[in-house]
């Protein structure tokens, strides 16, 4: 962290020549603004009275009302100096307040002058809303940072106000910041300061929303690791991803539970399905302690549910959606794709568990029927009621971007139409919202889709229709390469005495085939289906034919079957493709070879140069004899336009002393000493030179008037920068006063007390 420091320095010794502040200054610090107290400020606002010399941030000090100020002694002069970083003065800074730790970015150097200073306590008063909150003593650098809080100051490292209920802690930082402690971003507070683990993982589709509510994509069909927890080294969560109906799209396939401790592999399955290690469990709606493992099953999903370490893990798993809750305390730490997202994909992508070309991208074409800005609205449902009650606490735009990347990709079949608002519902639930009149108002229900519905693993379960009865489906890959082909199945297998053929189940379902309609040559030889599988193999032996046809010629001995559909036709009419499917194994003697088969930015001076008087001196500018109209920075000031010029002091007893301009006079530059220059006031007395010079005051009183009419310099700049020097009288000295009527300017007082002179500038641009 940088910040700009402020310093306040009082000097014994008299300058000159150096630059002070006017009574009642407005500084532009911008360029190295202050923090005070937990506010930033970018002006200062100076007034040096008989009582006092104050720095304030928020506006001039006023005793009655105070503000944000640093108070001391009244000052001979102030001068002020903002500088870039300084390395040495850095140095010093750390040396003297080793609290203060941050880097110096720039400073702001304040020079006051005391004529007496052994009779001047140089001490500051800290203001903060006009109370005093501690000094600044002389010949010491102190750490004046704090925060502020309701109007309160408080010191770096303190406590500023703790909420038990809540679990919040407002505090001021060690390096002055108000800083509020509480629970952590996965916690929540369960009372008298106590924060517990309470947060949920959603992985839906293509889709894992983390317990930051950060989202992640996957893109390919390979195992990741979604949970583990680095107190709890035997525990961790895996997800498998696998594709469904387009290759370039994949989806939440299962979920496996891992415990090394007591050897427990559980993998959860589209359909309610439940494997332990090798075995399918039987699951209801009463909870099964297996293993440590609370297993139950209803008709929204499966649950998995585990005590380890006083941290609770909860799995639900509804075939498409995976939702992980963690409950217990404070500190526990979350790694995988549900976690910690500093970790690349690949280092969290789990080989073992994954097929050698599960990293393979697919590309498809553009699905045409898919009206991205219908389901952007269908998603958008989210932000509206009833789920707009629950969007405080759970932020639906992860679930809402999940839900539009995937359905302006993916066909909504297959229950995707709910799927991103029933999972955004149930975290919902998870944190005690209950979403009443959801399904009314989307049309989904909260039981799980397909739901005891198994599938082989080149299948999943999906809709026939949107809406209407599942199946299962061949997965896109595993589908392509028959369909390369155009076939069904694998080619014929020929054994020595027999010969069959496979045709894949769910491709026959694609093409409207009912598997147990079909038969070989003989009607009573039909197709065997592997439960498990869904494959449907045709076969026949030596010991049944099945009608299978032999024939000869020179070479072979040719064993022919069909797989033929049954016949429910007339002889006029047919409601089913009839199917015909050619298999044959030959024998070509003595060898045995197998034939196969194909199938489907002035108005006031605030810089002037003086001697050792305390008072300070303006310089303003008019544009009217009233002296009413200040020429400000944006005036329009003409050629031959008339100008008065005012000098005024502060802080002088007119009774006693008197000011005299000795002389003023014009440059086109900035340095009093440049050329050319143009004279208007010289010895006290208007330039002759000059006719539209008029001294109208000037030696009579503590301010001196002038005036003339503009003009510019032939070549210039175009700016005219005003000059004058002044000096003092006492006020019985009635030589000072200029006689302008004489052919030179009586001579001063030499011994006058309060002698010397100085250098006033301003400038007009026209």
């Amino acid at each position: 962290m940088v910040r700009p420091l402020l310093f306040l320095s009082a000097l014994i010794e008299l300058a000159c020549a150096q630059q002070i502040i006017t009574p009642s200054s407005v500084l532009n610090i911008s360029s190295c603004p202050i923090t005070y107290y937990g506010k930033k400020y970018e002006q200062l606002y100076v007034n040096i009275t008989t009582e006092n010399f104050a720095l304030c941030f928020d506006g001039f000090f006023k005793t009655q009302t105070g503000g944000d100020c640093l108070v001391g002694p009244t000052a001979s002069y102030v001068t002020l100096h903002i500088d870039s970083q300084n390395s040495k003065l850095e140095s010093q800074v750390h040396q003297e307040v080793p609290s203060i730790k941050a880097s110096m970015e720039c400073s702001l150097e304040f020079f006051m002058e005391y004529t007496n200073t052994t009779s001047v306590s140089v001490d500051f008063e800290v203001h903060i809303g006009g109370t005093k909150v501690t000094t600044v003593y002389k010949n010491t650098v102190q750490d004046i940072s704090g925060c502020r809080h309701s109007g309160t100051a408080y010191e770096p490292d303190t406590v500023v106000s703790s909420n038990p209920d809540t679990c919040s802690i407002l505090t001021c930082s060690e390096t002055a910041v108000l800083e509020t402690l509480g629970c952590g971003p996965l916690e929540r507070c369960q009372g008298n300061n106590t924060c517990v683990v309470d947060t949920t993982c959603t992985v839906t589709g293509p889709t894992v929303i983390n317990v930051h509510g950060q989202v992640n994509s996957i893109k390919d069909r390979c195992a990741y690791s979604l949970v583990s927890i680095p107190s709890i080294p035997n525990f961790y969560l895996m997800a498998n991803f696998r594709d469904r109906r387009r290759k370039d799209v994949s989806f939440l396939d299962s979920v496996i539970l891992h415990l090394d401790g007591p050897g427990v592999h559980s993998h959860l399955e589209q359909g309610g399905t439940v494997w332990l290690n090798d075995s399918t469990l039987t699951l209801n709606s009463s909870s099964q302690l297996v293993h440590g493992v609370q297993l139950s099953k209803d008709q929204t999903g499966v649950t998995a549910k585990l005590s380890l370490s006083n941290l609770t893990i909860s799995v639900f798993f509804d075939g498409d959606t995976a939702q992980i809750h963690l409950e217990g305390p404070a500190g526990s730490s979350v790694e995988g794709l549900c976690g910690n997202s500093s970790r690349s994909l690949s280092d969290l992508r789990l080989s073992e568990y994954s097929s050698t070309s599960c990293e393979m991208q697919y590309s498809e074409p553009a699905d045409s029927t898919i009206n991205c800005t219908s389901v952007t609205e269908r998603c958008n449902l989210l932000k509206e009621a009833p789920f707009s009650s629950c969007n405080s606490d759970i932020d639906p735009e992860p679930y809402i971007t999940a839900c539009t990347d995937t359905l302006c990709k993916y066909p909504a079949v297959d229950g995707l139409n709910c799927q991103f608002l029933k999972a955004y519902t149930r975290a919902c639930s998870l944190h005690n919202h209950t979403l009443d009149g959801w399904t009314s108002k989307t049309g989904c229900s909260s039981e799980a889709f397909c739901q005891d519905r198994t599938c082989s693993d080149h299948e999943f379960c999906g809709e026939k229709t949107v809406g209407g009865d599942t199946r299962c489906f061949c997965r896109a890959i595993f589908a392509s390469k028959y369909q390369a082909n155009n076939s069904l199945g694998d080619p014929t297998v020929c054994m020595q005495d027999s010969g069959s053929l496979t045709l894949v189940g769910c491709l026959l379902e694609d093409k409207g085939i009912d598997y147990s309609t079909l038969h070989l040559n003989d009607p009573t030889c039909r197709g065997q289906v592997d439960e498990l599988t869904h494959m449907v193999t045709f076969s026949f032996n030596s010991s049944n034919s099945c009608g299978t046809e032999v024939t000869a010629n020179n070479s072979y001995i040719i064993y022919q079957n069909t797989i033929r559909s049954q016949n429910y036709s007339s002889d006029v009419i047919s409601r089913h493709d009839q199917v015909q499917i050619n298999f044959s194994c030959v024998h070509s003697q003595p060898n045995i070879n197998t034939a196969t088969f194909r199938i489907r930015d002035c108005s006031v001076a605030q810089k002037i140069s003086c001697g050792v008087w305390n008072y300070t001196l303006i310089i303003k500018a008019y544009t009217d004899a009233g002296q009413t109209q200040v020429v400000q920075l944006n005036s329009e000031v003409r050629l031959n336009q008339r100008i008065w010029v005012k000098l005024e002091t502060n802080g002088l007893d007119g009774s006693m002393v008197t000011v005299v301009s000795d002389s003023c006079w014009a440059t086109d530059q900035a340095s009093p000493t440049s050329s050319p220059r143009h004279d208007l006031i010289i010895n006290g007395c208007a330039n002759p030179a000059d006719p539209t010079v008029a001294v109208e005051e000037n030696g009579l009183g503590t301010s001196s008037l002038f005036s003339f009419n503009m003009f510019r310099f032939i070549g210039g700049s175009g700016e005219v920068y005003l000059h004058c020097k002044l000096h003092l009288c006492p006020k019985e000295d009635t030589s000072c006063t200029p006689n302008c009527n004489a052919a030179a300017r009586r001579h001063r007082s030499v011994g006058s007390k309060y002698e010397g002179e100085a250098s006033i500038s301003m400038s007009w641009t026209h």
